[in-house]
């Protein structure tokens, strides 16, 4: 049984930081990369990064680029989701998704998800 889940959410200030993880557990080879998604209320699933499990290539959204970082502990099956400086603007639910395809950060291409975190950040 194939299952990611998600934990590091919180509330921060403007400008602070989190750092968030997802376990995966159940995956053989078959996982290609393992990305990012976050959906504010309202608003649709939008891929903020990914990174390739072949050769460690990593992926970012231009409004996270510079702020953000995707890593790997292949030891620990985690995913890793460093962020800083954040927005307001970067509020929203975060969502780590498997996919066994290209990568990519379009969340049609992902077929595993975990439950999400709740990331808000205060002005």
């Amino acid at each position: 049984e194939v299952q990611l889940v998600e934990s590091g959410g919180g509330l921060v200030q403007a400008g602070g930081s989190l750092r968030l993880s997802c376990a995966a557990s159940g995956f053989t080879d078959d996982a290609y990369a393992i990305g990012w998604f976050r959906q504010a209320p309202g608003k649709e699933r939008e891929g903020v990064s990914c990174i390739v499990g072949s050769d460690g290539s990593t992926y970012y959204i231009d409004s996270v680029r510079g702020r953000f970082t995707i890593s790997s502990d292949s030891a620990k099956n985690t995913v890793y989701l460093q962020m800083n400086s954040l927005k307001p603007e970067d509020t929203a639910v975060y969502y780590c998704a498997a996919s066994t395809h290209l990568p990519s950060l379009d969340p049609k291409e992902y077929a595993y998800w975990g439950q999400g975190t709740q990331v808000t950040v205060s002005s």
